[in-house]
């Protein structure tokens, strides 16, 4: 059953990188997320959330590829390839291919939670 809910929670948190949903982000990411990007940067939930609400972070599309998940007790650890196509405020349009690193946590209400995320370029 978690398994499940874990896959459904990552096809939530896919297509609201898509359309930049604020509402989906907020339900989805834990107050306390940490968002890793390849580049460095680090964002907690807040900033996470305005940088697709801006604009400045804006997927176009989305693949994801080879996930694993294992879980433990409240907390599930998600591996997958990333491809994605961006165009990102004042940056040319491109083609990313980058490893992802989830975690997931287990909220008292039931749902389950974004807590963090790493990204690393992919080769």
């Amino acid at each position: 059953m978690d398994q499940h809910e874990i896959e459904k929670a990552v096809e939530v948190l896919r297509k609201a990188m898509i359309t930049s949903d604020e509402a989906s982000f907020n339900k989805l990411a834990s107050d306390k997320l940490t968002y890793g990007h390849s580049g460095g940067k680090m964002q907690n939930k807040a900033q996470f959330i305005e940088s697709f609400v801006s604009g400045a972070s804006v997927f176009v599309s989305i693949d994801i590829s080879e996930q694993q998940i294992t879980i433990q007790d409240n907390t599930a650890i998600v591996r997958h390839i990333l491809s994605a196509e961006t165009n990102d405020k004042g940056k040319a349009p491109a083609p990313i291919k980058l490893h992802i690193l989830l975690v997931w946590v287990k909220a008292a209400s039931g749902h389950w939670q974004l807590l963090a995320r790493q990204a690393v370029k992919a080769s």
